[in-house]
Parts: structure tokens; sequence; C-alpha cells
């Protein structure tokens, strides 16, 4: 950080990071910012790599978010989704056109696990898994709506089983 840089009110610097910034583990690091690049239009930010050719840390933006990347070491108990047969986490993106963007990261070898559709909350939206075991939602905003209008839609793209209910 330089002198001339200003931080925010929670500490970072305030021109590349958010107050929560994605830190991802990946089996090939180095591998997964290149497709990021190519798939979700990243630009690379950082590369630095370790003594043993592993990346030690990386970082990349996605439009105005910052991720940051590091290779997986199962010394340091730093395990990737492929490592851990997955992962509990998905990372939301939103985008100008959401079609052309899981379009461009399929080609690029992403796997798609939820067709684009127009969703209920106002986006419409789709759900990719990258090569490195991360999964995606991706949106697209198409309209504003109050939490009324949102309850009162999922009535009606939900099955009344009571799956999703919060007791």
């Amino acid at each position: 950080m330089t002198q001339t840089q200003e931080k925010t009110a929670d500490g970072i610097r305030s021109d590349d990071l958010q107050t929560i910034t994605p830190h991802l583990v990946c089996a090939g690091a180095s591998e997964a910012i290149d497709f990021y690049k190519k798939a979700f239009g990243a630009v690379e930010m950082m590369r630095l790599p370790g003594k043993n050719g592993k990346l030690m840390h990386g970082a990349i933006k996605i439009g105005k978010a910052q991720v940051m990347l590091v290779d997986e070491d199962p010394e340091w108990g730093s395990l990737s989704p492929l490592a851990l047969g997955g992962s509990p986490v998905t990372i939301h993106l939103y985008v100008a056109d959401v079609d052309a963007f899981i379009e461009r990261a399929v080609k690029a070898g992403a796997i798609p696990l939820i067709p684009i559709a127009d969703m209920f909350w106002g986006d419409r939206y789709g759900i990719i898994e990258d090569p490195f075991g991360h999964k995606w939602s991706i949106a697209t905003h198409q309209r504003d709506m109050s939490a009324a209008e949102i309850e009162e839609a999922m009535k009606t793209f939900m099955p009344s089983s009571g799956a999703g209910d919060c007791k």
C-alpha cells in the first residue's frame, strides 16, 4: 500500500479490496487464474510463486471484486474442493449478460449445474462449477422486487412440500 492510498473504516485499502474477499484454495491455482481470465474475463492482479513451484498467493479481479487464490497444501490443512469431494460454498456473481457469461465459461471448461432461467426474485440465474470444484451462481438482475413480492412469487415457484422451510 502506498502512503497516498486511503483506508476505509474497515481498515482496508479503498482502491482494490472489499470487506469480504473470497480466498479460493485450488489444485492448480495458476491454472485456475488462467481459467478465470478466459472464462470470466478476470484481470490478473498478482502471482506469488513459492519455492516449491506452487502458488503461495494469487489475486484476480472479476468486475469490481477481488478474488484471492492459493494452491492447496495438505501439510497446512489447506485442501481444495477436489480433494474434499466438493464444497458447501457457492460464490454469487452478478454480470451484465448471464447467458453470454455462462456460455463463455462452459466453452472454457465449466460444468453447468442449474440451467439459466428467470427466477422468482427478479434475476436471470444459473449455476456452474469450475474445473477446480468451485461453484458459481451467476445472475443478471432484471427487476427490483419488494420482500413481499418475492415471497408471493416464491409460492408459485416452489412445491408446497415444505422443502426449504426453516424450523
